[in-house]
């Protein structure tokens, strides 16, 4: 599964958690679903 994501790996707990913190220190973002999927979706 891991090769054929656009990111080459499987995600972590860690790429969460840095995705979360994004969300929490910008402001400016409202109201959206933000998908860690290392690029599932577009394959």
């Amino acid at each position: 599964m891991a090769a054929r994501l656009p990111a080459g790996r499987i995600g972590s707990p860690a790429d969460i958690a840095e995705a979360v913190l994004a969300l929490v220190h910008n402001g400016f973002i409202t109201g959206t679903v933000l998908h860690v999927d290392g690029g599932h979706r577009l394959v």
